[in-house]
């Protein structure tokens, strides 16, 4: 199964566009001919990118402000994007926290669950009925390798990303003949701001550099991948190596492992 065709009229639309997979998948999809729509909160950086890949790649890229953290600015958003032409929706956004979930701040930790389960879903359900009428489209989530593992101190955000590998490869199963596609981006660790943002701290300084892949070379992965129509794309050796110890070790070897070792790290 190919992408759908890059025309005038159709778009792109990638959340959590303004750094990190988010970008480098708007670069992918811009070199490869393809209009853009850039999802993300931070809109002086959603802008910079914005003018770039329309001077390196003359193509149209629209640029759209919205915390989709929020439930009324997501609403309002699918909303505008169910009257345009989207042929290809990646699910990226998201974020983690790191500690003891009973330590960590409530209202964060809710709002990371409304970013990474909650708006993946309302996306899903807002904008994939046309896609299906039309019988054409592909869709992109982001979910993890630490979501098919038990992953203490980093409780939220591992049960996130198994709602997300589920729901994309689920979708896959459901969608074969409708003519629309559904792939999963399960990365392992990627050198991004993400760590940062989780405080991840130690953990991030003990992985070799050999573990690490680049934003760039995870986004050209999921480009292959969602070409060919394949249900899960893992990106990186040590990412492969952790999705399927994570998916085949018992979890009671498992968990005082992950235990041991993250609370070390720490």
């Amino acid at each position: 199964m190919s992408l759908p065709a890059a025309t005038a009229e159709s778009r792109v639309v990638i959340t959590g566009a303004s750094s990190g997979i988010g970008a480098a998948l708007g670069e992918s999809f811009a070199r490869r001919g393809y209009s853009l729509i850039l999802i993300a909160r931070r809109e002086d950086r959603l802008t910079e990118l914005a003018d770039r890949l329309r001077s390196r790649y003359l193509v149209d890229v629209d640029v759209i402000a919205c915390d989709l953290a929020d439930a009324a600015a997501r609403e309002e958003l699918l909303d505008q994007l169910k009257v345009r032409e989207t042929s290809i929706i990646c699910l990226n956004a998201g974020f983690a926290t790191y500690g003891r979930i009973a330590e960590l701040d409530a209202a964060r930790e809710r709002e990371q669950v409304a970013l990474n389960v909650v708006a993946v879903h309302d996306f899903v359900v807002g904008l994939l009925p046309k896609m299906i009428f039309r019988g054409s489209g592909a869709i992109l989530i982001t979910g993890s390798t630490a979501g098919n593992q038990p992953s203490p101190n980093n409780s939220t955000y591992a049960a996130s990303k198994a709602f997300a590998n589920t729901l994309a490869e689920s979708l896959h199963a459901e969608l074969a003949g409708t003519g629309v596609s559904c792939t999963l981006l399960a990365p392992g660790p990627v050198r991004t701001e993400f760590g940062q943002v989780a405080d991840l701290g130690a953990i991030e300084e003990h992985l070799p550099d050999f573990a690490w892949v680049s934003a760039e070379q995870a986004a050209e992965a999921a480009l292959r991948g969602l070409a060919a129509g394949r249900r899960r794309i893992v990106p990186g050796v040590i990412a492969k190596v952790q999705d399927v110890g994570g998916r085949l070790t018992p979890r009671s070897i498992l968990s005082p492992i992950l235990r041991r070792v993250y609370g070390d790290m720490r």
